[in-house]
């Protein structure tokens, strides 16, 4: 057993432990406040480089856990001191701009000497001692000051010089002014304090961090100003930036101060930015070579900076932005060159050879970041070139949509005039195959040396490949005939180039759906234009469904090329229809051929991937038959029924043995349809034949076979009876057949309740409910009528009301169970 001392020795004890925690915690905070101090000094001296970074400051015991303060220590120390500067700054421009005449000059000279020389003289001291953040405070009020004193000196002295040369003049001497002062005010503090052991340790050279970059942003000054007051032109201009740019560029590559780097190139860039985007509109805009040739001179000046950037800035990622500028001015200069030497249709392959030419770049011995950045640079300029010649290609594929409106208007004259009827021809597009090609090309090399990009590079260029072949007779004006055998050489060698591909990769791969959708595309392209003329039409559809036909059994083009066939087949029965003057609900019937056709072709074993594509666009072709016979509902009974012996016939194979219920619908409804063109007032005499054998079947299918569904065994007996006698009663101002088919209801109702069959409750159910609806909506209507017209809003808010009320008590109940688990420990 521990032998535990008395209470009050306990407490004497505890008190005396306490107290010796007290004296070490003292001690340990005092020692940390020297080590944070030294650490911040050192931190100065190097001008930030480390970012004055310093251990994180731990609440103490006495400064209580549960309370953070809101503002550090430094924040507040810093804020007073900027707000301090500026205050004393608007007080010194109050005192230029107002107080200013009430003096003389001699009074004028005394105040701004001695408040400028004591304000600049100030922060010396202050570094002696340490206190870098008030050094620096007043060293900004001074060299505010000395913008003041700039401002003063011309109201006095310089009253009638041009404002423009005498602000460059001051940004001038100012800023060399300013990074003298940065560079000469280092300071060594004149005490050093004491270690835990009582040694002393030498504290680094302290410097004004503010002049220098405050120098280097004024340094961009000079130059663009007296240019500026000398009336020079938008090319001295330029140039003048993208000097400007250059020597800001060289200050960041070469300073060692963070600030002054940042700053520097902050500037370079902004600068350089302005100068380049000026650059590239004097070359795009020059009338003649020799000003073109300036303005190009500009963009190699740029050009060359940003290569030189590119090679000694230390960031990658930097460096490949540089050389991609590089690159890309390069291309625009000479772009600019050729536009006004060549003829406009050549400018765009003017600059996509400048921009293949950047390509070379890889072997040379440049650094890999600037290589990297010159083929991105090339890469930009083809990518513009493509963007160039997408109007055209677009045109090509989007202009035949409008014949559309206009079938077998007449031949037009050549295969432009048929596709661009309503879109107009862009500008200087006969080079456009030329430029696809030469892209194409590139990519093809690339697909065939390079190894990450080679399944990209490949689909690119077959993409573009085809695009430049799908535009060549469009751009030769071929004649319409020649120009449709152009368009089905390309669907054709499309599909042989899927085949190719299939067979290289042993399987599906993007080269070959690329293919596959190429040739898909271009076929819909061939079939818009082919509606010029009648004959043209069913024969070019006619060509598409054996071409696509032929293509549909092979394993990987199957699944596109099968279904393809059956939408040009369907588009060829209605070409058919339309040519043998058939009305449309006619058509129906030769569309209807399709759907069968699919049903034979899938039933075949040619592999699940082509299947049910097939089954897809047949019964795509079978709803358009629907569509087309909606108008006829004697012809749309006639469709529906044909409709449900495909499905009949498709039911029979054992995969696909739900579509029997399809096929039961598709019956019913044509049963219904031709009720109804008969106009037959009680179908309950059609329909219970039918309807009590149904039942019977079903019963005793059930009985043999406990597990089928009673949606099979009663569902269509039912529903065969239920639908067309609710539709009749729903119209039927007298009582008798309501009364009667509420009561067959209800009954197919209790049934179902009492033995658990889902068929007959919910088609009685629902029946019963639509009945009673019926019988019940004149007194609705009525009493409707009689409430005002506030009541319904009323009462949709007091629902509203009720629901938040109880949200909130859940919510509340909520929180009651988090607190109750909450006082668990």
């Amino acid at each position: 057993m521990t032998n535990l001392p008395p209470p009050a020795e306990e407490l004497r004890l505890l008190d005396a432990e306490l107290w010796h925690l007290d004296a070490r915690r003292a001690v340990l905070l005092q020692r940390r406040a020297w080590l944070i101090h030294t650490l911040r000094s050192a931190a100065a001296s190097r001008g930030g480089q480390d970012g004055g970074a310093v251990p994180p400051v731990w609440p103490g015991r006495g400064s209580g856990f549960a309370h953070r303060p809101e503002a550090t220590a430094p924040g507040v120390q810093n804020l007073l001191l900027v707000l301090g500067g500026v205050l004393l700054t608007v007080a010194g421009v109050a005192f230029t701009l107002v107080g200013w005449g009430h003096m003389g000059i001699a009074g004028r000279s005394l105040v701004l000497g001695a408040v400028t020389v004591g304000t600049l003289g100030a922060p010396v001291a202050l570094l002696r001692r340490g206190l870098t953040s008030t050094a620096e405070a007043v060293a900004g009020l001074g060299l505010a000051l000395t913008v003041l004193d700039a401002y003063a000196l011309y109201q006095v002295a310089f009253t009638g010089t041009d404002v423009l040369t005498y602000t460059a003049a001051a940004s001038a001497v100012l800023a060399g002014a300013w990074a003298a002062y940065g560079l000469g005010s280092g300071s060594k503090p004149a005490t050093d304090a004491p270690g835990e052991e009582g040694t002393e340790q030498k504290a680094a050279r302290l410097m004004l961090r503010l002049p220098l970059p405050l120098a280097t942003a004024t340094a961009h000054l000079p130059l663009l100003l007296w240019a500026l007051a000398a009336g020079a032109g938008p090319p001295t201009l330029t140039a003048v930036l993208l000097v400007t740019a250059a020597a800001g560029a060289a200050v960041a590559l070469r300073t060692g101060s963070v600030p002054v780097r940042i700053v520097a190139a902050v500037g370079s860039l902004g600068t350089g930015a302005v100068g380049v985007v000026s650059a590239s509109l004097l070359t795009w805009s020059a009338s003649a070579p020799g000003t073109a040739v300036r303005s190009a001179a500009l963009l190699a000046l740029a050009a060359s900076t940003a290569l030189v950037v590119a090679r000694f800035v230390p960031k990658p990622d930097v460096a490949v932005g540089a050389a991609m500028t590089a690159g890309l001015c390069v291309a625009a200069g000479a772009g600019g060159m050729i536009r006004v030497s060549l003829p406009g249709a050549w400018t765009v392959p003017g600059c996509l050879v400048c921009g293949v030419a950047l390509l070379a770049a890889v072997r040379t011995p440049l650094p890999r970041t600037s290589r990297r950045g010159l083929v991105l640079a090339s890469l930009t300029v083809q990518g513009l070139a493509v963007v160039w010649a997408v109007p055209v290609v677009a045109g090509t594929l989007l202009g035949p949509v409008a014949g559309v409106g206009r079938p077998w208007s007449g031949v037009p004259r050549d295969i432009r005039a048929a596709v661009f009827t309503d879109v107009p021809w862009p500008p200087h597009a006969a080079t456009v195959p030329l430029v696809l090609t030469v892209v194409a090309g590139v990519l093809a090399v690339v697909a065939r040396r390079g190894e990450g990009r080679r399944p990209a590079a490949a689909v690119g260029a077959l993409v573009l490949g085809w695009a430049a072949v799908l535009v060549l007779p469009l751009v030769l004006e071929l004649s319409y005939g020649a120009g449709l055998v152009a368009q089905g050489a390309v669907v054709v060698g499309a599909l042989g180039c899927a085949e190719w591909a299939r067979r290289a990769t042993d399987g599906a791969s993007p080269l070959t759906l690329t293919a596959m959708i190429l040739a898909l595309v271009t076929s819909v392209a061939l079939a818009l234009v082919s509606l010029a003329s009648e004959a043209v039409t069913i024969g070019v559809l006619v060509v598409l469904t054996l071409l696509f036909g032929a293509a549909g059994p092979r394993p990987g083009t199957g699944p596109f090329a099968a279904p393809a066939a059956l939408v040009h087949a369907t588009a060829l029965a209605c070409a058919i229809g339309a040519s043998i003057g058939l009305q449309p609900q006619h058509t129906a019937l030769l569309v209807l051929v399709v759907p069968a056709l699919a049903a034979l072709v899938a039933a075949r074993p040619v592999g699940s991937s082509t299947t049910a594509p097939v089954e897809g666009a047949g019964a795509a072709a079978g709803l358009l038959a629907l569509v087309l016979a909606a108008t006829d509902p004697p012809m749309l009974a006639l469709v529906l029924s044909l409709g449900g012996v495909i499905a009949a016939g498709t039911a029979l194979r054992r995969e696909r043995r739900p579509v029997a219920h399809v096929a039961a619908v598709f019956f019913l409804l044509a049963t219904w349809v031709r009720w109804a063109a008969w106009d037959v007032t009680t179908p309950e005499a059609y329909t219970l034949p039918v309807t009590v054998p149904a039942l019977v079947v079903g019963f005793l299918g059930r009985r043999r076979d406990p597990a089928l569904s009673s949606w099979t065994a009663y569902g269509a007996g039912l529903a065969v009876t239920a639908v067309p006698s609710l539709f009749a009663a729903w119209g039927d101002p007298h009582w008798l057949r309501p009364l009667l088919l509420g009561t067959a209801a209800l009954a197919a109702t209790l049934v179902g309740a009492g033995n658990r069959l889902k068929a007959p409750l919910v088609l009685g159910g629902v029946v019963l409910a639509l009945v009673a609806l019926h019988e019940l909506a004149p007194h609705v209507a009525q009493v409707v009528g009689l409430l005002p017209r506030w009541a319904p809003p009323a009462l949709a808010g007091l629902v509203l009301l009720a629901l938040g009320a109880t949200y909130e008590q859940r919510l509340r109940d909520a929180q009651r169970v988090r607190e109750a688990f909450g006082r668990f420990h």
